[in-house]
């Protein structure tokens, strides 16, 4: 749906999205491949993106409940999209946690070789982690697009519902029993 809202609300509304995304694309795709030459002497400095992106993503999570009731309804519409993507990505990064903890684990403590740890780490981690990346893109750069056009998706206005709010546009095609 399209609303009428101000300039001010859509700069507003950008935020998130912009957020998200310079998480998504500076930190797991750009600093990730800047890490990864350095990894060979310093293995530790990997930790870096995603302790970056927890902290990223926590900010999107904290900002969004605190702009309930704080902050104007269209802006605070889409602070809850991204919690909703965002709440998605710490799911896969915690699954990629868990298989770095059951590689480690798997590599010390029950004599797994380091190359099945090395796999176990790449194919139920990162790989999961990388697809993730990638659709998120593409679907928060739509959203960022979304959000210069005053358009919400329709479950967030049902979860969030606003009377006073001036429908400029109805995406849903009307049927015969509506016209």
């Amino acid at each position: 749906m399209r609303f009428q809202v101000s300039r001010e609300e859509i700069k507003r509304a950008n935020l998130p999205h912009e957020i998200f995304l310079t998480n998504l694309i500076g930190n797991h795709i750009l600093m990730a491949v800047a890490a990864g030459g350095v990894a060979g002497s310093f293995p530790w400095v990997m930790a870096l993106i995603p302790a970056i992106s927890f902290a990223m993503l926590g900010y999107i999570l904290l900002r969004a409940h605190r702009g309930v009731g704080r902050d104007p309804w269209y802006v605070m519409c889409h602070w809850q999209v991204c919690a909703r993507r965002s709440r998605l990505f710490i799911l896969m990064l915690t699954l990629l946690l868990a298989a770095v903890a059951l590689a480690w684990a798997g590599h010390v403590y029950g004599g797994m070789m380091k190359e099945a740890a090395i796999a176990l780490v790449a194919g139920v981690g990162i790989l999961p982690v990388m697809v993730t990346v990638l659709v998120l893109i593409i679907v928060e750069s739509d959203a960022l697009y979304h959000a210069n056009q005053a358009k919400l998706p329709s479950w967030v206005v049902e979860r969030f519902p606003n009377p006073d709010a001036v429908v400029i546009e109805d995406a849903a095609p009307a049927t015969a029993a509506q016209s």
